[in-house]
């Protein structure tokens, strides 16, 4: 029986996760980089969709290393 309550424990753990997992997510590219434009446009910053690509492309090779 305790085999059987640590499944239990096991399966009920990797439902929650999963679910969080969902939540948490974060959002599609298309939609972050939208955001981050208009982030940009309320500050100021007028961007292109090229450069606003650029921008994210950088972010992401510092963010590897």
């Amino acid at each position: 029986m305790n085999k059987l309550n640590l499944l239990y424990a096991f399966l009920g753990g990797a439902i929650v996760g999963a679910g969080a997992a969902l939540l948490f997510a974060p959002e599609k590219g298309e939609e972050l980089r939208s955001q981050i434009k208009e982030l940009l446009r309320k500050k100021g910053l007028c961007c292109c969709d090229s450069e606003v690509d650029e921008l994210i492309a950088e972010i992401s090779e510092a963010a590897k290393k």
